[in-house]
């Protein structure tokens, strides 16, 4: 009867035990995340922000290279345009002198239509009108032929040192438009002269 009651209490106590126990068992155990798994997301999140980043200030390197580079061509256009109305007014300014009653070309006019000739080439498309010109000495029809030869020899120079003719047209207004009104040798040194001017 003593085992009986043993068996009975073993019962009591070992079935509740086991049933507690598989029950357990069969619960999910929760468990703490890991701590691999979260530095894992982390370092991946950094990652992506870091390369966001780099791709902004590579963006932004970009964009302020690209200002440069148009600030650096407008100042060289400006720079281009400067120099261009300074070649441009020296060479409308620039008379080619003669001698009294000559059309020859002496060794300083040959040199400034070599200049010339040089912004001709710069300047492709300007097109030339030659103006010769004389002082008041000899009658109005001697002088418009002076300045007629004076003009064509300016042009057959600068045609020589390979401007197109047709670029380059000639004109002579005799002594119609004096440079100085006076009425002396230095005057009329400074209005024997072939004159240029932009079609």
């Amino acid at each position: 009867m003593m085992k009986r009651k043993w068996i009975i209490l073993a019962m009591l106590f070992v079935i509740p035990a086991m049933l507690f126990t598989v029950s357990c068992a069969k619960k999910a155990v929760m468990t703490e995340p890991s701590t691999t798994d979260t530095s894992a997301t982390d370092d991946a999140a950094r990652q992506a922000e870091l390369e966001k980043q780099k791709a902004m200030e590579r963006q932004k390197q970009l964009e302020e290279e690209r200002l440069a580079a148009e600030r650096a061509e407008k100042l060289k256009a400006e720079a281009m345009q400067r120099d261009m109305m300074m070649s441009k007014n020296r060479f409308l300014s620039e008379n080619v002198h003669f001698a009294f009653d000559s059309a020859i070309l002496d060794s300083q006019a040959q040199e400034l239509l070599k200049q010339k000739a040089m912004w001709l080439r710069d300047f492709p498309d300007a097109k030339v009108v030659i103006e010769g010109h004389c002082d008041e000495r000899g009658t109005n029809a001697y002088n418009l032929a002076l300045g007629e030869r004076r003009a064509e020899s300016a042009k057959a120079f600068l045609v020589n040192l390979g401007i197109s003719g047709a670029r380059l047209t000639t004109i002579s207004y005799g002594e119609e438009k004096p440079l100085d009104l006076g009425h002396n040798e230095e005057a009329w040194a400074k209005n024997r002269r072939d004159a240029f001017a932009l079609e």
